[in-house]
């Protein structure tokens, strides 16, 4: 297909958010926080932090592979093709996706972001009723969530998450997007540094490491959520924390958008990047 000036506005638009990306400056009280957290961490031994992220990295791979074998993922790739062939009935696989035109893909992205997006708002609301199993089950079940729809987002843009290296590249991409706001421009370039040295379409050949301290500020964040779902529950209406279900939902949606919103981008980026290479 050839690149056509729908293709140079989208373009145009990542390459502008990608600016804001760098432009962001963090306020005194995000400095202060990472001077906080810099201290707290340099008190504890350096063997001790390598291997307890690496065992978070163990477990984000676990998780990620659990949601990519399972039927319900299956399901859903199988309903982003068939969708597809509504646009274009010569499509068979993934990577015939990339026949689709960007609108269409976005088309198709946008309605599995969107139900993502409110399973957020729903587990944020159940989370928002104050019970200590809803509280305590809501970090692993965003983080399913939101592993899944970067995934689905992924598929949809042509880019099969059963091979090594987009199954690492879709993790990185998750990663990235739950940094702070002042780490995700670097970690884009990351992102930019793997594919300009990708020589395969199918193995990686980076860095396999994910996590550090860093990545705990959203860790920390949900604690904090927690703290003020715990404190806001006693005060109902009709029988209903709604308060705490607010600060649960609303939290919760604007992640799961945050998240949805960068998996896009990049995508929509690698997308667009083959097809002008291709012309």
């Amino acid at each position: 297909m050839n690149w056509s000036e729908r293709d140079n506005q989208v373009w145009q638009s990542i390459k502008a958010w990608r600016e804001e990306l760098f432009e962001y400056e963090a306020n005194d009280l995000e400095h202060t926080y990472v001077k906080w957290l810099d201290y707290a961490f340099e008190s504890i031994p350096e063997d001790v932090q390598a291997q307890f992220f690496q065992r978070l990295d163990g477990w984000l791979f676990h998780m990620h592979s659990l949601i990519q074998g399972s039927q319900m993922q299956n399901d859903a790739r199988e309903r982003i093709l068939v969708t597809a062939r509504a646009f274009n009935q010569d499509i068979q696989t993934v990577e015939d996706l990339h026949y689709l035109t960007i609108d269409q893909l976005h088309y198709i992205a946008e309605q599995h972001a969107g139900r993502h997006r409110i399973y957020s708002l729903l587990q944020g609301g159940v989370t928002g009723t104050g019970g200590l199993v809803a509280i305590g089950s809501d970090l692993p079940a965003m983080l399913v969530i939101n592993l899944r729809s970067v995934q689905l987002i992924a598929i949809t843009y042509g880019f099969d998450v059963q091979t090594p290296f987009e199954m690492m590249t879709s993790l990185k991409v998750f990663h990235a997007a739950t940094l702070p706001a002042r780490l995700r421009a670097l970690a884009w370039e990351d992102l930019m540094e793997d594919l300009n040295k990708k020589d395969s379409n199918y193995f990686y050949d980076g860095s396999e490491q994910l996590t550090d301290y860093t990545w705990l500020e959203g860790s920390m964040k949900q604690a904090l959520k927690a703290m003020a779902i715990t404190m806001f529950k006693g005060k109902k209406w009709s029988g209903l924390p709604l308060v705490s279900i607010a600060i649960g939902a609303g939290s919760n949606y604007q992640l799961s958008r945050k998240i949805t919103d960068f998996a896009e981008k990049y995508y929509q980026y690698r997308y667009l990047r083959e097809k002008k290479n291709d012309q």
